[in-house]
């Protein structure tokens, strides 16, 4: 019998290189992942999982070019749209004090209990040392046991270092817009092969 982890962390990487290869620009890539990450969603809900946390951007990433950030603003803004019509518990964790953070988000930024229903957490304009000075906002999520990363690159880029102090980290090479299904139930089995043991 497979054992599903609780709580995995998405790292949606990879949109930008996608969207060059595809002849577009950079910034064109992020609209791509939305559908992708909705695809998932559903999966991860039809197997049980009870959260899932999704990387949108962090307090660095807003350094990019103005059209960049705009783009993943947006994708993010509507990601979250989109996660509210699965029957899912939605909480945005970010520096809402930032100009960088969407104003249409302000209204996920408290976590709720929600018993019965699945979390999805979005972390937008998130950053692991605001995160430690503002006495760790994201304090209400619970620990990860799973991190998938997509686009090959093996770091965790501060994701929810707390949370993930004991989590397996699962690499898929393929860039985020070209998800499939598969990708997923393969970290799946390959965590379940793992021994969790957290140090005992």
């Amino acid at each position: 019998m497979q054992r599903t982890p609780t709580h995995i962390g998405i790292i949606p990487d990879g949109n930008r290189r996608w969207a060059v290869q595809h002849a577009l620009n950079k910034e064109a890539g992020y609209e791509h992942g939305l559908p992708v990450g909705l695809r998932l969603l559903r999966a991860a809900k039809e197997r049980g999982v009870q959260e899932l946390t999704y990387y949108g951007f962090t307090v660095d990433n807003c350094k990019r070019p103005k059209e960049q950030v705009q783009a993943f603003t947006a994708a993010c803004t509507d990601a979250v749209k989109m996660a509210e019509n699965e029957d899912v518990s939605l909480y945005v964790c970010g520096n809402a004090k930032s100009d960088c953070f969407p104003p249409a988000l302000l209204p996920y930024t408290e976590r709720k209990a929600d018993e019965g229903k699945m979390h999805v957490n979005f972390l937008v304009n998130y950053g692991w040392e605001w995160d430690m000075k503002s006495g760790w906002k994201s304090k209400d999520i619970p620990r990860v046991d799973l991190v998938i990363r997509w686009g090959g690159m093996r770091r965790l880029s501060g994701f929810l270092p707390l949370q993930s102090v004991y989590a397996d980290f699962y690499i898929v090479d393929a860039l985020w817009p070209d998800f499939e299904e598969k990708q997923f139930y393969d970290a799946l089995d390959w965590y379940s092969r793992q021994d969790i043991t957290l140090g005992g």
